[in-house]
Order: C-alpha cells, then structure tokens, then sequence
C-alpha cells in the first residue's frame, strides 16, 4: 500500500475528488492548511497599509491506495490540479506498512 500526500490549490480539490474517484479510490482525508514554497506568498494592500502574506491556503489530501493503484492516482491528481502556474503544489509518496479498519478488524486492502 502506498499513501500518497498531495498538497494543492484549494479550488482544485473537487477536480482531484472526481478524478480519483474514477480510479476506483474509495475514500481521502482533505485538511485545509497554509504554507509556501517557491511562491513565497505575496503582498496585499488593507486599509491603506500594506502588508506580506507569508502562508498560502492550500489543501492537504491524503490518499491510501494499494500498489498497483498508486501511479493512477498520483496521475491523476497531477493532471487534475495542473494550471501551469507557480504554487499548483506538491505529491508525496511513501510506501505504508499496514492498515486496520477499526469496526470491523479487516486489515492490508481489505481495509481499504
């Protein structure tokens, strides 16, 4: 099983849901957080005084996805996220031990 993080542009988030739910995954967790990269944030202008906003607001998908799934989904995510602009975000991909749905006792892709 592989879990699979992808940070990403907030409004890009139904687009990933549809994609790779196509793919057969049936579940993610989405987390909205804030952060910066090569964007670095940008300057905003309030009340008459000017200020940096450092932190972005991205959203924060984590995918399980056994095996032979994992580079569906990571393509599917880079091609519905993509706008060819800086700040589109980030996949992470890490190989997971095990995996245990608690109501029943089902373990590995079972639980999935």
């Amino acid at each position: 099983m592989k879990l699979i993080v992808a940070i990403i542009k907030p409004y890009k988030a139904d687009d990933v849901r549809e994609a790779v739910s196509e793919l057969g995954v049936s579940g993610m967790t989405l987390t909205e957080v804030k952060g910066f990269g090569r964007q670095k944030g940008h300057t905003e202008l309030y009340r008459g005084a000017e200020y940096v906003i450092d932190f972005l607001p991205k959203v924060k998908l984590e995918i399980v996805a056994p095996d032979a799934l994992a580079d569906p989904v990571v393509e599917a995510i880079c091609k519905a996220a993509n706008t060819g602009k800086i700040g589109d975000g980030k996949i992470f991909v890490s190989s997971l031990e095990q995996s245990i749905r608690i109501r029943t006792g089902e373990t590995g892709d079972d639980a999935l």
